[in-house]
Protein backbone atom coordinates (compact mmCIF):
# COMPACT_ATOMS: atom_id res chain seq x y z
CA UNK A 1 0.00 0.00 0.00
CA UNK A 2 2.34 2.36 0.98
CA UNK A 3 4.48 1.79 -2.14
CA UNK A 4 1.49 2.31 -4.36
CA UNK A 5 0.96 5.59 -2.70
CA UNK A 6 4.40 6.41 -3.22
CA UNK A 7 4.43 5.60 -6.77
CA UNK A 8 1.30 7.91 -7.45
CA UNK A 9 2.89 10.51 -6.25
CA UNK A 10 5.73 10.29 -8.43
CA UNK A 11 3.65 9.70 -11.31
CA UNK A 12 1.51 12.91 -9.87
CA UNK A 13 4.70 14.91 -9.79
CA UNK A 14 5.40 13.62 -13.33
CA UNK A 15 2.47 14.81 -14.76
CA UNK A 16 2.22 18.40 -12.92
CA UNK A 17 5.93 19.28 -13.50
CA UNK A 18 5.89 20.51 -16.82
CA UNK A 19 2.60 22.23 -16.14
CA UNK A 20 4.42 23.97 -12.73
CA UNK A 21 7.27 25.25 -15.44
CA UNK A 22 4.58 26.61 -17.99
CA UNK A 23 2.71 28.37 -14.96
CA UNK A 24 5.92 30.92 -14.96
CA UNK A 25 7.66 30.91 -17.96
CA UNK A 26 9.65 32.50 -19.11
CA UNK A 27 11.83 32.90 -16.42
CA UNK A 28 15.08 33.66 -18.25
CA UNK A 29 15.93 34.81 -22.25
CA UNK A 30 14.69 32.92 -24.50
CA UNK A 31 17.50 32.29 -27.69
CA UNK A 32 15.35 32.27 -31.33
CA UNK A 33 17.37 30.27 -33.88
CA UNK A 34 17.26 31.52 -37.54
CA UNK A 35 18.92 29.09 -40.38
CA UNK A 36 19.88 32.20 -42.32
CA UNK A 37 22.25 35.03 -42.29
CA UNK A 38 21.57 38.23 -41.04
CA UNK A 39 19.89 40.36 -43.37
CA UNK A 40 18.33 37.71 -45.04
CA UNK A 41 14.37 37.90 -45.58
CA UNK A 42 13.44 35.20 -42.49
CA UNK A 43 16.01 37.39 -40.38
CA UNK A 44 14.19 40.63 -41.11
CA UNK A 45 11.20 38.98 -40.15
CA UNK A 46 11.90 37.76 -36.95
CA UNK A 47 13.87 41.02 -35.56
CA UNK A 48 10.43 42.44 -36.63
CA UNK A 49 8.26 40.79 -34.15
CA UNK A 50 10.73 39.73 -31.40
CA UNK A 51 11.02 43.14 -29.75
CA UNK A 52 6.81 42.64 -29.44
CA UNK A 53 7.68 39.08 -28.60
CA UNK A 54 10.22 39.98 -25.57
CA UNK A 55 7.66 42.89 -24.29
CA UNK A 56 4.57 39.78 -24.10
CA UNK A 57 6.86 37.33 -22.79
CA UNK A 58 8.42 39.77 -19.83
CA UNK A 59 12.16 38.14 -21.39
CA UNK A 60 14.62 39.35 -23.82
CA UNK A 61 14.69 37.20 -27.03
CA UNK A 62 18.23 36.49 -28.54
CA UNK A 63 18.76 36.13 -32.49
CA UNK A 64 20.71 32.80 -33.13
CA UNK A 65 21.82 32.74 -36.91
CA UNK A 66 22.73 29.43 -37.38
CA UNK A 67 23.05 29.72 -41.33
CA UNK A 68 24.23 26.66 -44.05
CA UNK A 69 23.33 23.77 -45.65
CA UNK A 70 20.40 25.04 -47.18
CA UNK A 71 18.43 25.88 -43.72
CA UNK A 72 19.55 22.50 -42.59
CA UNK A 73 22.12 23.47 -39.35
CA UNK A 74 19.83 25.59 -38.13
CA UNK A 75 17.09 23.64 -38.39
CA UNK A 76 18.76 20.57 -36.35
CA UNK A 77 19.84 22.52 -33.67
CA UNK A 78 16.40 23.41 -33.17
CA UNK A 79 14.84 20.19 -33.49
CA UNK A 80 17.71 18.46 -30.72
CA UNK A 81 17.33 21.50 -28.46
CA UNK A 82 15.91 20.99 -25.17
CA UNK A 83 12.06 21.14 -25.23
CA UNK A 84 11.31 23.70 -22.44
CA UNK A 85 10.25 26.75 -24.34
CA UNK A 86 13.64 28.73 -24.51
CA UNK A 87 14.89 27.98 -27.72
CA UNK A 88 12.94 28.42 -30.73
CA UNK A 89 12.90 28.28 -34.44
CA UNK A 90 11.73 30.81 -37.02
CA UNK A 91 11.74 29.39 -40.58
CA UNK A 92 10.32 29.90 -43.93
CA UNK A 93 9.66 26.95 -46.43
CA UNK A 94 13.02 26.18 -47.69
CA UNK A 95 14.44 24.20 -44.44
CA UNK A 96 10.91 22.40 -43.26
CA UNK A 97 8.50 22.07 -46.46
CA UNK A 98 11.33 21.99 -49.12
CA UNK A 99 14.61 20.69 -47.96
CA UNK A 100 13.79 17.40 -46.96
CA UNK A 101 11.95 16.59 -50.65
CA UNK A 102 15.68 17.20 -52.23
CA UNK A 103 18.22 15.43 -49.90
CA UNK A 104 18.56 13.70 -46.66
CA UNK A 105 18.08 15.62 -43.68
CA UNK A 106 18.79 14.93 -39.60
CA UNK A 107 15.31 15.81 -39.01
CA UNK A 108 11.40 14.95 -39.23
CA UNK A 109 9.34 18.48 -40.02
CA UNK A 110 6.48 16.84 -38.90
CA UNK A 111 7.73 14.84 -35.84
CA UNK A 112 10.23 16.77 -34.69
CA UNK A 113 9.05 20.57 -34.36
CA UNK A 114 6.03 21.83 -32.54
CA UNK A 115 4.20 24.55 -34.42
CA UNK A 116 3.62 27.52 -32.51
CA UNK A 117 1.71 29.62 -35.28
CA UNK A 118 2.13 31.41 -38.37
CA UNK A 119 3.79 34.63 -38.42
CA UNK A 120 2.82 35.78 -41.98
CA UNK A 121 2.78 34.65 -45.65
CA UNK A 122 3.64 36.61 -48.91
CA UNK A 123 3.03 35.66 -52.27
CA UNK A 124 5.42 35.26 -55.21
CA UNK A 125 5.00 37.82 -58.32
CA UNK A 126 5.39 36.63 -61.56
CA UNK A 127 7.90 38.98 -63.57
CA UNK A 128 9.65 39.39 -66.96
CA UNK A 129 11.13 41.52 -69.08
CA UNK A 130 9.42 44.73 -70.52
CA UNK A 131 10.39 43.61 -74.16
CA UNK A 132 9.27 40.09 -73.87
CA UNK A 133 5.86 40.41 -76.39
CA UNK A 134 3.49 39.30 -73.37
CA UNK A 135 1.16 41.57 -71.51
CA UNK A 136 -0.86 38.65 -69.63
CA UNK A 137 -0.57 35.42 -67.75
CA UNK A 138 -2.89 34.02 -70.68
CA UNK A 139 0.04 35.52 -73.45
CA UNK A 140 2.77 34.31 -71.53
CA UNK A 141 1.20 30.16 -71.56
CA UNK A 142 0.78 30.78 -75.13
CA UNK A 143 4.04 31.98 -76.20
CA UNK A 144 5.36 29.15 -74.03
CA UNK A 145 3.41 26.80 -75.90
CA UNK A 146 4.01 28.06 -79.07
CA UNK A 147 8.08 28.24 -78.93
CA UNK A 148 8.60 25.14 -76.17
CA UNK A 149 12.04 25.26 -74.17
CA UNK A 150 12.67 28.72 -75.63
CA UNK A 151 11.53 30.67 -72.90
CA UNK A 152 13.88 30.98 -69.52
CA UNK A 153 13.03 31.79 -66.15
CA UNK A 154 15.64 32.80 -63.60
CA UNK A 155 15.52 31.41 -60.10
CA UNK A 156 17.27 31.91 -56.93
CA UNK A 157 18.81 28.64 -57.41
CA UNK A 158 17.95 24.59 -57.65
CA UNK A 159 15.34 23.44 -55.37
CA UNK A 160 15.15 26.70 -53.74
CA UNK A 161 11.02 27.92 -53.60
CA UNK A 162 10.92 30.43 -56.73
CA UNK A 163 12.11 27.32 -58.56
CA UNK A 164 9.65 25.47 -57.33
CA UNK A 165 6.94 28.40 -57.94
CA UNK A 166 8.30 27.96 -61.12
CA UNK A 167 7.87 24.05 -61.31
CA UNK A 168 4.73 24.39 -60.43
CA UNK A 169 3.48 27.00 -62.44
CA UNK A 170 4.87 24.70 -65.87
CA UNK A 171 2.96 21.98 -64.38
CA UNK A 172 -0.36 22.94 -63.74
CA UNK A 173 -0.28 26.00 -66.87
CA UNK A 174 1.14 22.79 -69.09
CA UNK A 175 4.04 24.65 -70.80
CA UNK A 176 8.07 24.21 -71.33
CA UNK A 177 10.36 27.27 -69.92
CA UNK A 178 13.79 26.50 -69.26
CA UNK A 179 14.94 26.97 -65.51
CA UNK A 180 18.15 28.71 -65.16
CA UNK A 181 19.32 28.81 -61.75
CA UNK A 182 21.45 31.36 -59.75
CA UNK A 183 23.78 31.84 -56.24
CA UNK A 184 20.66 34.04 -55.17
CA UNK A 185 17.65 35.80 -55.65
CA UNK A 186 19.29 39.48 -56.49
CA UNK A 187 21.65 38.02 -59.05
CA UNK A 188 18.51 36.93 -60.93
CA UNK A 189 16.31 39.49 -60.91
CA UNK A 190 19.52 41.58 -61.83
CA UNK A 191 19.21 39.71 -65.44
CA UNK A 192 15.87 40.10 -65.86
CA UNK A 193 16.55 43.80 -65.67
CA UNK A 194 19.26 43.78 -67.89
CA UNK A 195 17.49 41.23 -70.23
CA UNK A 196 19.26 38.26 -70.08
CA UNK A 197 15.96 36.51 -68.58
CA UNK A 198 12.58 36.65 -69.89
CA UNK A 199 10.90 36.25 -66.00
CA UNK A 200 11.50 35.04 -62.87
CA UNK A 201 9.42 34.68 -59.30
CA UNK A 202 9.95 37.07 -56.86
CA UNK A 203 8.66 38.44 -53.11
CA UNK A 204 7.20 41.73 -53.91
CA UNK A 205 9.33 44.02 -51.72
CA UNK A 206 12.66 43.62 -52.93
CA UNK A 207 11.16 44.67 -56.62
CA UNK A 208 8.21 47.01 -56.12
CA UNK A 209 10.54 50.13 -57.06
CA UNK A 210 11.20 48.20 -60.51
CA UNK A 211 7.72 47.50 -60.89
CA UNK A 212 6.54 51.00 -60.61
CA UNK A 213 9.16 52.41 -62.47
CA UNK A 214 8.91 50.31 -65.74
CA UNK A 215 11.74 48.32 -65.39
CA UNK A 216 10.25 44.90 -65.12
CA UNK A 217 6.49 44.14 -66.23
CA UNK A 218 3.92 41.90 -63.78
CA UNK A 219 2.00 39.96 -65.00
CA UNK A 220 0.33 37.93 -61.86
CA UNK A 221 0.24 37.70 -58.01
CA UNK A 222 1.14 33.68 -57.11
CA UNK A 223 -1.68 34.11 -53.89
CA UNK A 224 -5.14 33.46 -53.94
CA UNK A 225 -6.23 37.39 -53.65
CA UNK A 226 -5.05 40.21 -54.80
CA UNK A 227 -1.77 42.22 -52.89
CA UNK A 228 -2.82 45.90 -51.42
CA UNK A 229 0.85 46.51 -52.68
CA UNK A 230 -0.40 45.63 -56.01
CA UNK A 231 -4.27 45.62 -56.01
CA UNK A 232 -4.70 46.48 -60.13
CA UNK A 233 -2.40 43.11 -60.79
CA UNK A 234 -4.95 39.81 -61.00
CA UNK A 235 -3.80 36.82 -59.32
CA UNK A 236 -2.26 34.36 -61.08
CA UNK A 237 -4.93 32.30 -60.98
CA UNK A 238 -7.66 34.23 -62.10
CA UNK A 239 -4.73 35.61 -64.67
CA UNK A 240 -5.70 32.25 -65.91
CA UNK A 241 -4.18 29.12 -64.48
CA UNK A 242 -6.84 29.18 -62.07
CA UNK A 243 -5.62 27.55 -58.29
CA UNK A 244 -2.21 28.16 -58.27
CA UNK A 245 -0.72 29.70 -55.44
CA UNK A 246 3.25 30.06 -54.35
CA UNK A 247 3.59 31.92 -51.21
CA UNK A 248 6.62 32.43 -48.93
CA UNK A 249 5.65 31.70 -45.57
CA UNK A 250 7.45 32.48 -42.02
CA UNK A 251 6.39 30.34 -38.49
CA UNK A 252 7.49 29.81 -35.15
CA UNK A 253 8.11 26.44 -34.24
CA UNK A 254 9.41 24.78 -31.03
CA UNK A 255 11.40 21.51 -30.49
CA UNK A 256 8.80 18.73 -30.03
CA UNK A 257 7.63 17.76 -26.57
CA UNK A 258 7.74 20.90 -25.58
CA UNK A 259 4.74 21.21 -23.03
CA UNK A 260 1.29 22.69 -24.70
CA UNK A 261 0.78 25.18 -21.84
CA UNK A 262 4.37 26.50 -22.83
CA UNK A 263 3.39 26.30 -26.29
CA UNK A 264 0.24 27.98 -25.59
CA UNK A 265 2.20 30.91 -23.92
CA UNK A 266 4.07 31.57 -27.30
CA UNK A 267 1.13 30.94 -29.23
CA UNK A 268 -0.49 33.99 -27.04
CA UNK A 269 2.16 36.28 -27.61
CA UNK A 270 3.07 35.74 -30.88
CA UNK A 271 -0.78 36.31 -31.84
CA UNK A 272 -0.88 39.10 -29.97
CA UNK A 273 2.65 41.01 -31.56
CA UNK A 274 1.49 39.56 -35.12
CA UNK A 275 -2.18 40.82 -35.33
CA UNK A 276 -0.90 44.71 -33.83
CA UNK A 277 -2.22 47.74 -36.36
CA UNK A 278 1.32 48.63 -35.99
CA UNK A 279 2.58 45.03 -36.88
CA UNK A 280 -0.03 44.46 -39.66
CA UNK A 281 0.89 47.41 -41.51
CA UNK A 282 4.92 46.93 -41.60
CA UNK A 283 4.20 43.59 -43.16
CA UNK A 284 1.74 45.28 -45.28
CA UNK A 285 4.56 47.53 -46.30
CA UNK A 286 6.58 44.21 -47.27
CA UNK A 287 3.53 42.70 -49.34
CA UNK A 288 3.33 40.18 -46.84
CA UNK A 289 -0.23 39.65 -44.98
CA UNK A 290 0.51 39.01 -40.99
CA UNK A 291 -1.07 35.97 -39.74
CA UNK A 292 -0.97 34.87 -36.45
CA UNK A 293 -3.17 31.37 -35.89
CA UNK A 294 -3.35 28.75 -33.71
CA UNK A 295 -0.72 25.67 -33.24
CA UNK A 296 -3.10 23.24 -34.84
CA UNK A 297 -3.76 25.47 -37.81
CA UNK A 298 -0.15 26.23 -38.32
CA UNK A 299 0.02 22.84 -37.96
CA UNK A 300 -2.21 21.84 -40.65
CA UNK A 301 -0.76 24.33 -43.22
CA UNK A 302 2.78 22.50 -42.45
CA UNK A 303 1.37 19.44 -43.81
CA UNK A 304 -0.27 21.16 -46.30
CA UNK A 305 2.91 22.75 -47.66
CA UNK A 306 4.59 19.10 -47.23
CA UNK A 307 2.16 17.54 -49.30
CA UNK A 308 2.72 20.05 -52.44
CA UNK A 309 6.13 20.58 -52.20
CA UNK A 310 6.16 16.62 -52.45
CA UNK A 311 4.27 16.51 -55.54
CA UNK A 312 6.16 19.76 -57.12
CA UNK A 313 9.11 17.64 -56.50
CA UNK A 314 8.33 14.39 -57.30
CA UNK A 315 7.09 15.34 -60.54
CA UNK A 316 9.69 18.04 -61.93
CA UNK A 317 12.24 16.29 -60.94
CA UNK A 318 13.73 19.06 -59.65
CA UNK A 319 17.34 18.85 -57.67
CA UNK A 320 20.02 20.27 -55.17
CA UNK A 321 23.02 22.33 -56.87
Amino acid sequence: MISWCRLSCVIAAALIAPFAGAQGFPVKPVRVILSVPAGATPDVTARLVTPGLAGALGQPLVVDNRPGAGGLIGAEIAAKATPDGYTIFISSPGALTILPHLRKVPYDTLRDFAPVGLISVGPFVLITHPALPVQSVKDLIALARAQPGKLNCASAGNGVANHLALELFKQMAGVNITHVPYKGAPQAVTDVLAGHMDMTFNSIAPIIAHIRTGRVKVLGVASAKRSSQLPGVPTIGEAGVPGYEAENWFGMFAPAQTPKPIIARLNEALVKVVRSPEIQKQFAALGAEAVGNSPEEFAAFVRRDMEKYAKVVRISGAKLD
